[in-house]
């Protein structure tokens, strides 16, 4: 193995980075925790893990590499990314949130349910793609790596979100009844869209 254990905590780090942005994960999570508490929560929270582990096995394996020809596609991707976050947010400001035991897609039943949402979110979350096709590279010699360097990668990047997924259900699942009037869900609406719009005008100029 040609890791060192600098190279697995800084690249720990970066992941925790990555988590603490709020995202579409965040969005799906918070909606499955209000509605279901932590046992609808965490399968979302595996299947982002999942996703997050195919995210950087397929950086490792060569996408990586097709991004750094393509240098005009990845600045796209940053405009994407902050464009949907913009409009995320403004969603959340004008939007009338619904009650935490409506019945969405977000929060189906269900534990295949949750694993699939939650893989669908991170394959197609714009966040996922500039971190893992972008940034990853940046922390490896992916030229160097070898089978086991490989599975520390993936599991490095499947496990720190999940253990922070898992963190933040837990903390929504204690909060639900302090955030089931239409008020205080409202505050919550406005405090994350207008997280989710400052990480939007940011993202282009980070």
């Amino acid at each position: 193995m040609t890791l060192t254990l600098w190279d697995m905590l800084l690249y720990a780090g970066g992941l925790a980075v990555l988590w603490a942005i709020p995202g579409p994960v965040w969005v799906a999570l918070v909606a499955r925790a209000l509605s279901g508490g932590l046992a609808r929560a965490w399968p979302l929270a595996l299947g982002v893990a999942l996703g997050d582990a195919i995210w950087a096995i397929s950086a490792v394996f060569g996408l990586a590499w097709i991004l750094s020809l393509y240098g005009d596609f990845l600045v796209l991707l940053r405009w994407v990314a902050a464009g949907m976050f913009l409009v995320m947010g403004l969603m959340l400001l004008i939007r009338q949130p619904p009650p935490p035991g409506a019945n969405t897609a977000l929060n189906r039943p269900g534990l295949l349910a949750g694993v699939a949402l939650g893989f669908a979110v991170v394959i197609g979350n714009p966040k996922a793609v500039l971190f893992y096709m972008g940034l990853l590279p940046g922390f490896f010699d992916l030229t160097r790596v070898t089978g086991p360097d490989i599975a520390v990668i993936a599991l490095l990047s499947s496990t720190v979100p999940f253990l922070g997924n898992l963190l933040l259900a837990l903390f929504f699942d204690r909060a639900r009844r302090l955030l089931s009037s239409p008020q205080a869900l409202r505050r919550l609406n406005i405090v994350s869209g207008l997280l989710l719009m400052l990480v939007g005008a940011v993202i282009p100029f980070a």
